[in-house]
């Protein structure tokens, strides 16, 4: 079962009434890779990062069995950040700051093996990009799952 995953693969901050985190990896796409690799062997992310980004985390995705070959890495530029605060009840959260970077002129490009993926799982994106991911496929997936 292939599933090609694209959206964020971020930096996140996030402060809840029980702690704080200053800068820690986070992002949509990285969390789906994470949760799907108990599930499949043929994962394929497209994704975005600055040179900011840690490699170890990048290998800690590759560890769990994620193609990392479709995750772009621009040079001198800086990873997506978002931050934010939940309250007591963890239902609301407030964003506190929100800093595009990479993500801004993010023009995903699916490897030749990605484009017949079974399934595909789009991520919190603008859908215009979601809309270039579907127009590479070269095949319909069996199912699309998508967040906007």
């Amino acid at each position: 079962m292939s599933i090609l995953i694209v959206g964020t693969v971020a930096f996140d901050a996030i402060e809840t009434p029980f702690g704080k985190t200053d800068k820690i990896v986070g992002g949509a796409a990285t969390y789906i890779s994470l949760a799907a690799s108990f599930f499949s062997n043929k994962l394929r992310l497209v994704s975005v990062v600055g040179d900011d980004f840690p490699k170890d985390s990048i290998q800690m995705l590759k560890d769990h069995k994620v193609d990392t070959s479709g995750l772009q890495i621009k040079e001198g530029e800086k990873t997506f950040f978002s931050s934010g605060k939940y309250h007591n009840d963890m239902n609301s959260r407030d964003t506190v700051d929100t800093q595009l970077n990479v993500l801004e002129n993010f023009d995903p490009i699916l490897p030749e093996d990605f484009k017949d993926s079974e399934f595909l799982m789009l991520g919190n994106l603008v859908p215009s990009v979601q809309q270039k991911v579907l127009d590479q496929m070269t095949k319909r997936p069996k199912l699309i799952v998508l967040d906007t």
